[in-house]
């Protein structure tokens, strides 16, 4: 039984974290702001947490008063600004978050020797070239100021594993999408897309639709977080998660609403940022933490329409 601190674990990701590591036996601390997550999101787990904090992770008081009342020996880092547009419109507000807010959770988690574990993103690579797949030796392209503030953190956090020998590991899940994501504007395309079509709406796709992505369903992706920070081998690392199989957002959005007559397609809100192609190559995971996914695309598409029928009012 572990001391874990989650950060951003009010959100989609962090939620399905938070329960795998309850359900896993340790005590949890959730310190989110509520930017991006929601306290409705771990209601139903809220009782076994040790602590759920709503602050910010910018607050270097509050991050030294919780680093000395309790020994963590895990810290879950995924709170952040996480919209690529925002980003954009206001780099101010997501590198202070991404980048200055991870350096102020490292230097706690130095003192204590706490391991980090490092929510970064497939956004910081360029695309795909073939079908080989994205490995984490992929070159990197800081195509908005979202994908930059996650390389910096990114070699702050190994920065730690060099200079001070901290624990910690860089993970770079691919699209995550299920159960709990957002289906506005902030969502991902899945959420968006079911939703829509639930609504009988017609679906807007951005640009051509010949981008394609490659799709984690969200209980595999806190599969791959956790295992992360369970596993020394992963130490000092760089570790991508997706599931080894790209769609175009075009085909996408067929497989989903069955009905081109459907389908819009409409001037992209930010083509300078589209990566064209996203697949990932997760050998990686596969060979130090014996990670892959069990849900295929279909599965989980299915799985996150049902709960989204579920919770529409």
């Amino acid at each position: 039984m572990k001391n874990i601190l989650l950060t951003g674990g009010a959100g989609f990701i962090g939620r399905a974290v938070a329960k795998k590591l309850l359900a896993d036996g340790h005590k949890v601390w959730i310190l989110d702001d509520l930017s991006n997550g929601s306290a409705e999101n771990i209601e139903e787990f809220k009782g076994e947490l040790e602590e759920f904090i709503i602050g910010d992770i910018k607050d270097e008081g509050l991050l030294a008063k919780l680093f000395t009342k309790t020994s963590f020996d895990i810290c879950y880092h995924l709170g952040a600004s996480i919209n690529v547009q925002d980003s954009i419109d206001d780099p101010r507000t997501t590198f202070n978050n991404d980048t200055i807010g991870t350096f102020y959770v490292l230097e706690q988690c130095r003192k204590t020797n706490t391991k980090v574990v490092f929510m970064s993103t497939c956004m910081v690579y360029d695309q795909c070239t073939d079908e080989t797949g994205i490995t984490e030796q992929h070159p990197i392209k800081p195509a908005s100021p979202y994908a930059g503030s996650k390389i910096a953190a990114e070699n702050m956090v190994l920065s730690y594993y060099h200079a001070y020998g901290l624990p910690t590991v860089v993970i770079r899940p691919f699209n995550t999408y299920g159960p709990f994501q957002k289906t506005g504007g902030e969502g991902g395309v899945v959420a968006i897309f079911l939703k829509k079509k639930l609504a009988g709406e017609t679906l807007h796709i951005y640009g051509e639709g010949t981008q394609t992505r490659d799709l984690l369903y969200v209980e595999d992706c806190a599969e791959f977080v956790v295992q992360a920070g369970y596993s020394d081998a992963v130490n000092g690392e760089i570790v991508n998660a997706g599931l080894g199989r790209d769609v175009s957002v075009n085909e996408l959005a067929l497989k989903i609403v069955e009905d081109s007559a459907r389908i819009n397609h409409i001037e992209h809100i930010h083509p300078q940022s589209e990566i064209q192609k996203l697949l990932c190559n997760y050998d990686k995971a596969k060979n130090l933490l014996n990670w892959s996914p069990k849900y295929t695309l279909e599965e989980g598409l299915k799985e996150t329409e049902e709960w989204i029928k579920s919770h529409l009012i």
